[in-house]
């Protein structure tokens, strides 16, 4: 089921990044859509889940916003999550185009080119000195959050300029960003633009059942805790990729649904197995008597 789309937060893990060489991640999610219902998997885009999941009758249900109820033997969450963005004018439009946050995801399409990086998190520092390795020009804007000693003098140590002006907004022209705009009406010249985001599993929908995202060791990310099978702590519930781990790329967060399926199907072979090993006493039983 396809969970939907909070209003005005944009979905973590497919982003509408265009990579040089590759598809665009929408293109991705068809593909892989397409080859799952080869496998007999049926696929709801119009299913956004209204409430649940609820129990029923020793099944895992959940209801959908039209009024449609769906149950199963086990429920597999894998709803990702949402990156919450600083709260500048054209951020959040430029979002997934020239406005990024992952070197190693993004990086490569924006070497070699100006690139500002805005403070917004604890790790906007370690954002700018990873992004100083793919160009030699990067300007940290600290807009309200300045760097501690030691991380200015690692900033200026690598040649990264450090603005202290607070900033407007972003400043787009003919749909490509030309810099941002401070407060002062200066210009600071980029082609792409850092953020740091605060990264939340889109796990509200679990809260009736007792399931709560917890707060991540670094702080900045909001995740659902599994075991290491990928199992819940609610009967029947299991949950696997961004959901449970933010900082999963699209690779390992697909492992981890394989993963986790494997161990469903697993547990339903096992009790299965208990089922048919009960009825068989039983039919002894009966004979016997």
């Amino acid at each position: 089921i396809d969970s939907g789309q909070p209003r005005n937060a944009p979905a973590s893990g497919v982003h509408g990044y265009l990579t040089r060489d590759g598809m665009p991640p929408a293109e991705l999610l068809r593909v892989g859509r397409t080859e799952v219902q080869g496998y007999g998997v049926r696929v709801l885009v119009e299913g956004c889940v209204a409430q649940g999941p609820y129990a029923d009758d020793g099944r895992q249900g959940v209801a959908l916003a039209a009024g449609r109820r769906l149950t199963g033997r086990r429920l597999l969450v894998a709803t990702g999550l949402v990156d919450e963005l600083p709260d500048v004018p054209g951020v959040q439009e430029r979002w997934g185009k020239d406005v990024l946050h992952c070197p190693y995801c993004h990086g490569w399409e924006v070497r070699d080119r100006p690139i500002a990086v805005l403070a917004s998190g604890p790790m906007s520092v370690h954002q700018a000195l990873l992004f100083r390795q793919l160009t030699d020009d990067v300007t940290y804007l600290t807009n309200g959050l300045p760097p501690t000693p030691e991380q200015l003098e690692q900033l200026l140590a690598r040649h990264v300029r450090v603005v202290d002006d607070p900033v407007h907004a972003l400043q787009v022209e003919h749909d490509r960003l030309v810099g941002v705009l401070l407060t002062s009406g200066d210009l600071v010249a980029c082609q792409a633009v850092v953020v740091a985001t605060v990264m939340r599993a889109r796990a509200g929908f679990l809260a009736g059942i007792g399931l709560t995202p917890v707060e991540h060791p670094s702080g900045i990310v909001e995740h659902l805790t599994t075991d290491d099978i990928g199992r819940t702590g609610a009967a029947g519930v299991w949950a696997a990729g961004n959901v449970t781990e933010a900082h999963a790329q699209v690779g390992a967060a697909a492992a981890a649904g394989a993963f986790a399926g494997a161990q469903i199907n697993a547990d339903l072979a096992a009790e299965d197995t208990r089922l048919a090993v009960d009825a068989r006493r039983a039919q002894h039983a009966l004979a016997a008597r």
